[in-house]
């Protein structure tokens, strides 16, 4: 009776591994089933049977192998529905699929991909162009600033944008700029404003969609360097913008691009002293309507409502040992970024503009790390961003390094060496604007 329980064991695992693989992968072997009371042979196809009988003894005889485990792709296959209708969708949904959910979709993609998707036809190609995916590009939440650049080269094409979310430099195929030497100074609304080196010609242009143009030369006659500032008329580039600039004999111009003309909207007030002393190395911040330009002797800010024609000035003395500030915005708030040097050591520190006190408050510092690689080095900083994100120039003899700091997540990054499309040649930026990448917006 021992050997019976155990082949009568035997055969239930055999069963079980049976229910478990099914009977699909191998035909049904035969079971051939003896009964010693009646003296005859009964056969019977696995899983055929539910009961046995307790005298019964079950012997399997088959020639064929094992069954094998199926992939759980084919088992799987067999569990999902047959239907081709409900796989595949049909062609006339996406005929009947609104316009305006096209725009809303494409809106929240990445730039990459937005221009990836321009490549599809044509239709899909001008919805770009059109207002109303402006205004959906306006409204829909988008990710960090580009930062647009001048190399060091004597190229036709000296131009480098830098793509922090991707950690990515891309180099335009034709020319933003025109022939002659110009500078980024100033963006707003993804539009990237250029001045030539004479401080008189300007030129917009919005470096993802390859487009510039040349507005009207500033009234003012002769050389004379300036200080250029941009703000929008609304939410968007589609209302307008208007682009200031001031030196520092206190004369300025407004353009508005509404109009196609600069004007001088009012009298530089006598109660600010003259000559400004403008700390150019600075770019002008924009919060709102309102631009602030870095002074000197005596040390401060200085503000203008381009939208109320109101002029205010504030002394606030700067943190010892400073060298190379600049201005920076973040959420509406006024920040300085800037080169903190004593004996041998340099150190990149950010302060935050209090508004009770009217005092730099101290936020945050470079990694004391990185900053021994600055260790009796003369370090030279130049900020190449000033709004949200901060790209940061810091050059010394034979070392040139660039680093992003992140004012939301107070993040320090470097960035990767700038080198031509097939070229190991390093690129040296010389100068260069962060701008909100916009491919819907017009000059």
């Amino acid at each position: 009776m021992g050997e019976v329980a155990a082949l009568r064991q035997l055969v239930g695992q055999v069963q079980e591994l049976w229910d478990l693989y099914g009977a699909n992968a191998h035909p049904l072997p035969r079971w051939y089933l003896l009964d010693f009371e009646h003296g005859s042979i009964k056969d019977d196809y696995c899983g055929g049977r539910t009961g046995y009988n307790s005298e019964l003894l079950k012997i399997m005889e088959t020639n064929q192998s094992p069954p094998r485990k199926r992939p759980r792709r084919d088992r799987n296959r067999e569990k999902a529905p047959c239907s081709n209708t409900t796989e595949v969708m049909q062609q006339e949904i996406w005929k009947e699929f609104p316009e305006d959910l096209f725009e809303t979709v494409i809106a929240r993609l990445p730039v990459a991909a937005i221009f990836r998707f321009r490549t599809v036809c044509r239709k899909w190609s001008s919805l770009l162009g059109s207002d109303s995916f402006s205004h959906q590009y306006s409204e829909a939440p988008h990710g960090l600033p580009w930062f647009y650049t001048i190399t060091h080269e004597n190229a036709n094409n000296n131009v480098a944008m830098y793509d922090p979310s991707l950690k990515k430099w891309h180099h335009p195929s034709v020319p933003l700029a025109p022939t002659k030497i110009v500078i980024p100074v100033a963006s707003v609304g993804g539009l990237v404003c250029l001045l030539d080196l004479s401080h008189r010609n300007f030129y917009i242009c919005n470096p993802l969609r390859q487009s510039l143009k040349e507005i009207p030369p500033r009234s003012v006659q002769g050389w004379s360097r300036v200080a250029v500032g941009m703000v929008l008329n609304g939410r968007s580039s589609s209302h307008g913008y208007k682009v200031m600039w001031l030196g520092n004999d206190g004369t300025y111009e407004v353009y508005d691009s509404t109009k196609n003309m600069w004007s001088c909207p009012g009298v530089f007030p006598t109660s600010i002293k003259l000559p400004l002393a403008l700390n150019f190395r600075s770019q002008p911040v924009a919060v709102g309507s309102t631009l602030y330009f870095m002074c000197a002797e005596p040390d401060g800010v200085l503000s203008y409502d381009v939208s109320t024609g109101i002029w205010r000035q504030f002394a606030i003395p700067l943190p010892l040992h400073l060298t190379d500030h600049t201005l920076a915005e973040f959420q509406g708030r006024v920040m300085l970024v800037g080169l903190l040097c004593k004996n041998a050591a340099t150190c990149v520190c950010i302060w935050e503009l209090q508004k009770m006190t009217l005092l730099w408050k101290e936020v945050d510092r470079m990694p004391n790390i990185w900053c021994l690689e600055f260790y009796g080095k003369h370090m030279k900083m130049t900020c190449l961003g000033n709004s949200g994100l901060l790209m940061l120039s810091l050059k010394a003899k034979r070392m040139n390094r660039l680093v992003t700091y992140n004012l939301l997540k107070r993040e320090w990054q470097k960035v990767p060496d700038c080198m031509l499309p097939c070229s190991r040649k390093k690129q040296w930026i010389a100068c260069g604007t962060a701008f909100d990448p916009c491919p819907s917006a017009l000059a």
